[in-house]
């Protein structure tokens, strides 16, 4: 495992799959299970039955497939070979999941909804994993896990500017146009943006104690007993549904309280999607001085005061709208970068204890509150619904139900994002501690580090590095 620094090309073509997986996410849940309603008419039932059950066994299955991961051995690299047995999986799942036809009933939409969030969990479990291996550097770490959150972020903004570029090319006239477009940007950049991961980005073999195979069921409900895997996902599943429970109410706030069209809300979206990228390079540098445990504690409570004063945003003003979604924006990479940081460096621990590398594991439970909290997020809707909202016709909504949704979008996030920081306070795992982790763990395993790659650059300056 490297120690060193990696060079930006290496991080770069190592985030480049993010692209199309995030791309992914968005039509996945938002767009598809309209388009088998409404355009090739399953029921409406059969459709939430489909999408939601899928979801349930895909949670399942992170940790057998986590397990698996632990198990694998390959001379080609562990993470690296399933990543490439993903991309043929997610391609073909994609193209029969976006370019369905007329007639195709609820055991296509099952069976291919299986094989593409099987194929989505593959791969991005192996590749957040492999981003735990390529360096053991306490600060390296967050700046990798930063590059692989940019990715996400910048894959989030081609797609949701996509309709645009469709409909500025002649195309995208209709719900169907769109969904084909976005179908057929998946299929071409994925398997792109993998190939470059796969060839740029090296992946070290496993040393020492780390080469041990028995994974198992009971190691992974083991993890989940551990202090310090408690508090990171307590930290995470919080982390998530704050931001959650604001994005799926966003364009309900937005438009029926603050008065703004559906356009100008898309278009403040942008902005916070934006504003999260250089939110990445900050809480990287932050973290550098303080510690990533208190890095995150105050963007969480940065967050928390953002979605308080959004009750204070005039209506239907975009300018002054904006500089609050950069603000809400700047928290929104902390979460997802650091955390996995931070388990990267607690698998360093887990290791010491045990003799075993737990990477697979560990992510597949990290995987797992992701999904877990994403899908406690949607309960949200289910309170506003109970109180009376309208979701097709505003006039129809209830005055408690409006004032239900101004409490739901900015004031249960923030207090949410408060109780994430509270689980942070005191962690144990610094930088100090896991110095002597890795020094323990060279001691231990009689191995000297492997030779440095040679796009590693080493106690160098960021100025004087050689690109290749």
């Amino acid at each position: 495992m490297a120690a060193g620094r990696r060079s930006s090309m290496t991080l770069a073509a190592f985030a480049a799959p993010c692209l199309p997986l995030a791309a992914f996410g968005l039509p996945l849940v938002i767009t598809l299970p309209h388009y088998y309603s409404e355009t090739l008419g399953l029921s409406l039932s059969a459709v939430a039955a489909a999408f939601f059950f899928v979801r349930i066994i895909d949670i399942g299955f992170d940790p057998l497939f986590g397990m698996v991961l632990d198990r694998t051995r390959w001379s080609f690299g562990r993470f690296k070979g399933w990543m490439a047995i993903s991309a043929p999986m997610l391609v073909a799942a994609i193209y029969m999941l976006f370019f369905a036809k007329q007639g195709v009933g609820p055991v296509y939409l099952w069976f291919w909804l299986i094989v593409v969030y099987f194929g989505y969990s593959i791969a991005v479990l192996s590749h957040t994993s492999w981003a735990a291996k390529l360096s053991t550097d306490y600060h390296q770490r967050s700046r990798i896990y930063a590059w692989w959150q940019s990715g996400n972020v910048i894959g989030m903004i081609m797609i949701l500017t996509l309709p645009v570029v469709l409909n500025r090319l002649g195309v995208g006239g209709n719900e169907t146009e769109i969904l084909h477009g976005q179908g057929w940007f998946i299929v071409i950049l994925l398997p792109i943006m993998m190939g470059l991961a796969l060839w740029r980005v090296p992946e070290d073999k496993p040393t020492g104690a780390a080469t041990d195979h028995n994974a198992s069921l009971g190691d992974y409900f083991a993890l989940l007993k551990r202090p310090s895997v408690i508090r990171i996902l307590a930290a995470d599943l919080l982390s998530n549904v704050g931001p959650g429970i604001a994005g799926i109410l966003f364009f309900f706030y937005f438009t029926r309280v603050k008065d703004f069209t559906f356009l100008e809300a898309s278009s403040l979206l942008l902005f916070y999607f934006l504003a999260a990228i250089f939110g990445a390079a900050i809480w990287t540098r932050l973290a550098r001085r303080i510690g990533k445990s208190k890095t995150l504690i105050a963007a969480c409570v940065t967050y928390a005061i953002v979605q308080f004063a959004v009750v204070t945003l005039p209506s239907g003003n975009f300018w002054l709208a904006v500089p609050f979604l950069l603000l809400a924006g700047i928290p929104f990479s902390a979460g997802p970068l650091l955390l996995r940081s931070m388990m990267a460096d607690y698998a360093d621990e887990e290791r010491l204890a045990t003799g075993k590398d737990r990477t697979g594991l560990l992510y597949a439970i990290l995987t797992g509150t992701v999904k877990v909290g994403t899908a406690t997020a949607s309960v949200s809707l289910f309170v506003l619904d109970a109180l009376g909202f309208d979701a097709k016709v505003a006039a129809n909504s209830t005055e408690i139900s409006m004032q239900g949704l101004q409490a739901l979008y900015a004031l249960a996030p923030g207090i949410i994002g408060l109780l994430a920081a509270a689980t942070l306070i005191g962690y144990p795992l610094t930088e100090e501690k896991h110095a002597e982790i890795l020094r323990k763990l060279e001691e231990r395993d009689g191995t000297p580090q492997p030779p440095v790659p040679e796009d590693v650059a080493v106690a160098q300056p960021v100025s004087t590095q050689v690109i290749p």
